[in-house]
Parts: structure tokens; C-alpha cells; sequence
């Protein structure tokens, strides 16, 4: 892999980032001009696993940005959270120390909180309804660019999480009342929390990097998130009952630091956008195909996979959309993505 000689330069590049926060994260300062011969290597934060889609989606996101820039512009890709925890990673881009990173929809709910709507039950009807939405500029377009003066973000475009669902250590949560009293982990969202609160569970804010090791010594009875995170985290090992609850479909979103896509000439910026649709385009494809691998690939790992009663999840949580949509701007993005799924 193309990232493979970069990760044993970490150290090298971190506190080179921090020496270049004060101009911008990247390698060469004209590596935005049209005829420039050097290449503007793009920093990008990620808390995945090499296997997971979005790395290779993002991987293969920097070969085509540099072709199509003539290596005027490439990104280098970070996995396994080695540029520090995701909620960090929007001030990172915000203050320049890096120049892109994915984001859950929550992180960006606390800086302007018109994201919360992608995070709530029963937003999207499919994975196919949630990307049509993220790719609508018309529908998203101005919330992306929301962050930009207040934050020096802009936000590019979304990944699916996929469909979320509840696996616990002991037991399979085939209704709400399993979930009484259970300490589940969640992320650090006033959504995600009230939805654990909803089901009856005793929602347990962490940082992703650190949930294996809460399940394994106790601290947590279980979690919720994708089959794919399931299985490339190792979760399965130390919480072997999944329940296809599929209580929402999260979103993950690439951000930028506004003034690094400024410095992209017009030609450079329309590749770098032809380039992001190609990607999430591609992570789409391999999401859905991952899925179906990693739920084998956990089975026989020890994991056990259960249908359960998922609509007894969706009237618990159904209510949540009365308690967080209450601005005219968040009514009327929810009403233009439930319209887009007619």
C-alpha cells in the first residue's frame, strides 16, 4: 500500500505539522499553482484500520487527486487514529496542524448543531437515500460550507457508517428492555446519549480507541456501531452477541481547512471535487460488500449475529426527532431529506 512507507515517518511528520500550523499543513506552499513541479502532499486523519473501506477508498482518493493535478496535489492518509482521538480532528484541520480528516456527524453537531439531523433514527430510509442526500448540494450546500468563517473548516462530503446496531458481551438486546441498567458505549453526542437513555440502557461516552479495552475489563456491557467497525476493531472477541437493532444510519464526513482548498486553483479544485465523488462513490461499493465479509469473517471469529425485533427500537427512538429538531433551519433539512426519499 502507498501508505505503508509513510506511517514509519509519524513522529517526523507530527512535529513537522506543528512547526507548519502558523502557514498550513502542507509539504509545499506552491504546490497549488498550475505549472508548480512540486507536489502539495495533503495531511489526512483517519481512526480507521488499513482494511476498513474508508482507508482504501481515501488511498486510492490521493492516487486519483495526483494524476489528475499532475502531482500538483496528494493526499497522505493516517489510519488506526495515529494523529490522535477523532474529536480532535476538526480543530486540527480548523488550526492548519493537518489538512483533512474524517469526522462522525457528531463531531460536528457540537459545532453547529443543524449536523445532529444525521445522527438521529429514522433520518434515512437506506444507504442509497443517505448518499444521494450528502452528495445534493442543493439539500447540504450551504451547511457544508457553514464552519468555514467560524471554524476555517469546509466540509467536503459524507461516507455512509452504515446501518448502527447493539452488541453486548452478555446476551442478545432483542428488545428495549434487554438493554436495562447496561452500561453502553456511546459517542460523545447529546443524541447519541439520550438514544441510550431512550432504550433504557446507561449511555457510557468514550473514545472509540478505547472500547475494546472497556468491554474487556467491564467497564462497558456492550456498544453500538456498524458490522464493519465490529469486526476490524476486534469488538466480536470481547462482545461475541450482535443484534441487528439498525436503530440508525451514521455518517462519517471529510473536512477540510478552508484555506488549504483556497489555495487550489480553479482547475485543481474541480479535479479535487471530480476525484471526492469517485470516492465516495467507491467507499459505497466496498461498504456494502464489506459488510457481508466482515459478518462471515466474525462468525467465525465467535460472533453471533441475531435479527431482532427492530421496531420496537425505532418506536422507542422516534420520539428523539420532537426533542432535537426544533429549529426552522433543522425542520427544514429534515423535511428536504425525507423528501428525497419519496
Amino acid at each position: 500500500m502507498r501508505s505503508k512507507t509513510r506511517i514509519a515517518l509519524v513522529a517526523t511528520t507530527a512535529i513537522a505539522a506543528l512547526a507548519l500550523a502558523g502557514c498550513g499543513a502542507g509539504t509545499s506552499a506552491g504546490g497549488g499553482d498550475e505549472g508548480s513541479t512540486e507536489t502539495h502532499v495533503m495531511k489526512l486523519a483517519l481512526n480507521q484500520a488499513q482494511t476498513h473501506p474508508s482507508f482504501i477508498a481515501l488511498e486510492q482518493f490521493g492516487t486519483d487527486l495526483k494524476e489528475a493535478t499532475d502531482g500538483r496535489w496528494d493526499v497522505q492518509v493516517f489510519p488506526d487514529g495515529t494523529l490522535g482521538p477523532q474529536d480532535e480532528y476538526a480543530q486540527q484541520v480548523g488550526d492548519g496542524v493537518i489538512d483533512l480528516a474524517i469526522v462522525s456527524a457528531p463531531q460536528l453537531e457540537n459545532l453547529n448543531k443543524d449536523f445532529t439531523i444525521f445522527s438521529l433514527p429514522t433520518v434515512f430510509d437506506s444507504i442509497d437515500h443517505q448518499m444521494d442526500v450528502l452528495a445534493d448540494k442543493d439539500i447540504v450546500g450551504d451547511l457544508y460550507g457553514s464552519l468555514e468563517e467560524s471554524n476555517h473548516v469546509t466540509v467536503v462530503g459524507g461516507f455512509t457508517q452504515g446501518a448502527r446496531s447493539i452488541y453486548l458481551k452478555d446476551g442478545f438486546a432483542e428488545t428495549p428492555a434487554d438493554l436495562k441498567g447496561k452500561k453502553i458505549r456511546v459517542q460523545p453526542s447529546p443524541v447519541f446519549i439520550a438514544m441510550m437513555e431512550a432504550l433504557g440502557a446507561s449511555p457510557t461516552p468514550m473514545d472509540y480507541s478505547e472500547v475494546y479495552t472497556g468491554l474487556q475489563s467491564g467497564t462497558l456491557d456492550g456498544a453500538e456501531n456498524n458490522e464493519i467497525s465490529y469486526f476490524s476493531t476486534k469488538h466480536f472477541e470481547v462482545a461475541p452477541n450482535f443484534s441487528f437493532t439498525r436503530h440508525l444510519i451514521g455518517a462519517d464526513f471529510l473536512v477540510i481547512n478552508s484555506g488549504t482548498l483556497a489555495d487550489m486553483s480553479d482547475a485543481d479544485r474541480a479535479a479535487f471535487d471530480e476525484a471526492w465523488t469517485a470516492t465516495w462513490k467507491n467507499h459505497t461499493e466496498l461498504w456494502k460488500a464489506d459488510t457481508e465479509t466482515a459478518i462471515k469473517s466474525a462468525e467465525e471469529g465467535g460472533a453471533k449475529f441475531k435479527e431482532v425485533d427492530s421496531q420496537a427500537f425505532v418506536d422507542a427512538l422516534t420520539p428523539l426527532l420532537d426533542e432535537f429538531i426544533t429549529t426552522d433551519s433543522q425542520k427544514s433539512l429534515y423535511d428536504a431529506i425525507r423528501s428525497a426519499a419519496e
